[in-house]
């Protein structure tokens, strides 16, 4: 079965090599997107003030979650340490770690999927 749950815990991630982020010192991620289309290049030659980032911050829990990927780790031992750490708050754990992690890897294209073998 080629999508079993044990393949799915099994999985490793790591960040996309083209991800800039910063780890403030609360431990908090700030992904930072360069602004770099044509037309906003154009504006600010204009001296219009488009700033040449912009910053999403994760909350707590993703930004230790986004951490915790490293291209090493499974799913299942990130599921752990945030268990560890977060206790009753990480429940329902792997669902919503998955979804994350999806969330991370489809729609954000942060992180994506490496060979496990």
């Amino acid at each position: 079965m080629p999508n079993s749950n044990e393949d799915v815990l099994d999985a490793i991630f790591k960040i996309a090599d083209a991800v800039d982020y910063e780890v403030g010192a609360d431990n908090i991620v700030t992904i930072r997107k360069k602004q770099d289309h044509p037309i906003q290049r154009f504006f600010r030659k204009l001296a219009f003030r488009i700033p040449e980032y912009t910053r999403r911050s994760l909350d707590e829990y993703g930004s230790y979650v986004f951490l915790q990927i490293d291209g090493r780790r499974t799913v299942r031992e990130i599921g752990e340490n945030l268990e560890e750490k977060y206790g009753e708050q990480a429940q329902p754990l792997y669902e919503r770690l998955l979804l994350y992690l999806k969330h991370l890897n489809v729609n954000c294209r942060y992180i994506e999927k490496t060979t496990s073998d």
